[in-house]
């Protein structure tokens, strides 16, 4: 049984529930809080909008694999709440990636939590400590960094 692992992450951001609502629910803003060098390609037409059962295709480039097909639907959408990116093809055994944002004092809660697994036994879980987590780690800091300057 291959291992399941947890990350999550969470930041305020000075904004209000239907502007952060409006950003995340656009599909296309995905390729502005993704780090530059990273390579990652929206390979399918998006909507302006997400709704639930949306099949997205991406293209995402893996260090030693190299570029590797990503198809994720996105459900369980609750308006100006949350939604799930639930991969179903890809790179991890597993990946199941909560977002949700709430009302909070001093603005808008931005929560991230993803349920994932790794194949190729052991050698996934070598993965895991050198290349996915230090990688979780990157993109979530740059998100941290970039998603304020979006509001």
């Amino acid at each position: 049984m291959p291992k399941v692992y947890q990350f999550s992450r969470e930041q305020i951001i000075k904004t209000d529930i239907d502007s952060a609502w409006d950003f995340i629910r656009s599909p296309a803003n995905l390729n502005k809080i993704t780090p530059p060098d990273m390579t990652f390609t929206i390979l399918s037409e998006i909507p302006e909008v997400m709704y639930n059962g949306l099949i997205i295709q991406y293209k995402i480039g893996i260090p030693f694999i190299g570029e590797q097909n990503w198809v994720s639907e996105l459900k369980h959408i609750r308006e100006k709440h949350s939604f799930v990116d639930d991969q179903r093809i890809g790179p991890y055994k597993l990946w199941y990636h909560y977002h949700e944002i709430t009302e909070q004092a001093d603005g808008i809660r931005f929560y991230d939590h993803v349920t994932y697994s790794i194949p190729f036994g052991i050698f996934g879980e070598l993965a895991h400590v050198l290349y996915v987590q230090p990688q979780l780690n990157k993109i979530f800091n740059f998100r941290a960094e970039v998603t304020p300057t979006l509001f």
